[in-house]
């Protein structure tokens, strides 16, 4: 495979840093993940430094239409979320990362309560749940009917806010991070800041250096490497990249989830598409295929409600089987007055676009979502880099497996970031995270790809790595990248260039793990190898490093086996 001889650099081009700063802790982003750790950090620790790329509300936390899931049901439990969850990974789930998420999620939901955000409510008073597709209890607490993210990341905002003029925080808006400062090589080497790009005046403008005892990246998920994604336009992948030239452990990034109904705008639309909730069907809405067929009857169990990754393929295959470019959502029978009660902000922005789905069917059909790997994480967000820490998308922490169950992100995101944050308060409490030395000098190992070649590679990616890959065409994506990795470095370098070359280191990761896993599994489908292989793929994961000399080290990692008819991994057993 062309990965083996390309060679990624250990930073990209940019200009001296200009202005330097400091902090105890930088927390990279600012979604779910990064607020709320920036806000728990700040609680015990003396100087924390919030940067985000654009504004505080700009990320993907504020996108997400269908809610939060945690078993705050009676009749629910635990256990339950946690079979579903295995379930979902298809055997590569880290148990005791999913235990730690279904038993602290709901705790951490209340406390996103009693921060003041504010969850739709039932007749008597409660939390209104609602069921997705995987769950088998109703578990997702959303809020403004789709638009929980967005009252999650306002409660958090409004709390980071009613501390801004705490000298103890800072927050820079606008500002991208280029490059992890380290310090020591190998296994030696720590973490002691980042540089990073801000758009502003005075001091605080264009390179610096920010300097730190450790780093939270919360910089959520790669989705504009495909041309078409239901994810900001910031998702760039900026956090994964970083910490992939840094040396970092990345693991199973070859698992892309693509949500099964995201609304068809026609061939040759690209950027963020309109996300269809789960949470529709979860109501009753169901697929057709042009002919009215409701072709998930006989597909799972669940039906319409099956896990994403299940829904997904079965959409690609009925497109392929008729000939169409897209299937249909069937919601017109839920009603206007509750389709507009229930999910106020879809059926706008249908209406914006066009469509009613209170008296037509919606055009669907799946585009990338969401990544189930990223960084490599233990329980406690540390990774492979002494003092980095990662939360959120853009972390593998081992929660999801091959395929992320419906609502389990942002509870992810919430868990881990508290963890995250109590074992930097715990280590700095104990010495252990010391102001590091000066970092590393700067290498000559640059690079940088033109950003007007980002299209190019948002095209290769999408045929040769998208919903549907083969041996064939992964190596193809390979080598347009090798292609463009050889194009002439720019002579100057800007935000545009810095995330398009971020968008093709993960491409070169991304196919090449791709590439390898010859099975369908989760989020992974190969056209050549169509069925799940679980003699020779169950219990491993590819876990990809960066070697010294820029070239990758791609190795297999085993993975315990679970027991789904025990709850032995829930009390702490596995």
């Amino acid at each position: 495979m062309p990965s083996a001889h390309l060679a990624i650099p250990r930073r990209l081009t940019a200009p001296d840093p200009g202005w330097t700063t400091s902090a105890d802790v930088i927390v990279v982003g600012s979604g779910i993940a990064g607020l709320t750790c920036a806000l728990r950090l700040r609680e015990s620790v003396d100087r924390v430094l919030l940067v985000t790329k654009t504004v505080l509300d700009a990320g993907s936390t504020a996108w997400a239409q269908g809610g939060i899931a945690a078993a705050l049901d009676p009749e629910d439990s635990p256990e339950e979320h946690l079979h579903d969850t295995l379930v979902a990974g298809v055997g590569l789930c880290d148990p005791e990362a999913v235990r730690i998420l279904v038993t602290e999620g709901p705790e951490r939901v209340r406390q996103l309560v009693e921060l003041g955000a504010q969850f739709d409510r039932d007749d008597v008073g409660g939390i209104k749940l609602t069921r997705e597709g995987g769950h088998h209890r109703d578990r997702i607490a959303h809020a403004g009917g789709d638009a929980t993210g967005k009252e999650i990341e306002r409660a958090l905002i409004e709390a980071l806010y009613a501390v801004q003029h705490d000298p103890g925080i800072e927050i820079i808006e606008h500002a991208l991070v280029v490059d992890l400062l380290t310090s020591g090589e190998g296994a030696d080497a720590r973490v002691c800041g980042v540089t990073l790009h801000v758009i502003g005046e005075g001091q605080i403008d264009g390179v610096g250096a920010a300097n730190a005892r450790a780093v939270v990246l919360a910089t959520g998920g790669l989705g504009q490497i495909y041309t078409s994604t239901t994810n900001p336009s910031v998702a760039t992948g900026d956090g994964m990249a970083v910490a992939l030239r840094a040396g970092a452990r990345i693991t199973d990034l070859e698992f892309i989830q693509f949500h099964p109904t995201v609304l068809w705008l026609g061939e040759g639309s690209t950027g963020q598409q309109p996300l269809i909730s789960e949470a529709v069907r979860g109501e009753g809405a169901f697929l057709v295929d042009v002919d009215g067929v409701r072709f998930m009857q006989g597909q799972h169990e669940l039906a319409d409600l099956a896990p994403r990754d299940v829904v997904a393929r079965a959409i690609l295959r009925r497109m392929a089987e008729t000939g169409q470019d897209h299937v249909f959502l069937d919601a017109r029978h839920l009603g206007a007055e509750f389709l507009q009660r229930r999910f106020p902000s879809i059926v706008a922005r249908c209406r914006e676009l066009g469509f009613d789905p209170a008296t037509e069917l919606l055009p669907v059909a799946p585009a990338q979502h969401y990544i189930g790997g990223g960084v490599e994480t233990d329980h406690d967000g540390r990774t492979s880099i002494e003092g980095l820490y990662a939360v959120g998308e853009v972390a593998c922490s081992g929660v999801h497996g091959a395929n992320r169950l419906a609502s389990n992100s942002l509870l992810e995101g919430l868990v881990f970031a508290h963890r995250s944050a109590e074992d930097v308060t715990a280590r700095i409490a104990r010495g252990e995270l010391p102001m590091p030395a000066a970092p590393c000098p700067r290498s000559e190992d640059e690079g940088i790809l033109d950003s007007r070649h980002r299209l190019e590679l948002q095209r290769a990616m999408t045929r040769g790595s998208g919903p549907v890959r083969s041996a064939e065409s992964t190596a193809a994506a390979l080598e347009e990248c090798a292609r463009l990795a050889a194009l002439p470095m720019i002579e100057s370098a800007g935000p545009r260039s810095w995330e398009s070359t971020n968008l093709l280191h993960l491409g070169i990761v991304l196919s090449s793990v791709a590439g390898r896993r010859e099975e369908t599994r989760g989020g992974h489908v190969r056209s050549d190898f169509p069925e799940r292989d679980d003699d020779r793929w169950l219990r491993h994961q590819h876990t990809v490093v960066r070697r010294p000399d820029g070239t990758l080290s791609i190795t297999e990692t085993p993975v315990e086996p679970m027991d789904l008819t025990s709850t032995a991994t829930l009390e702490g057993e596995s």
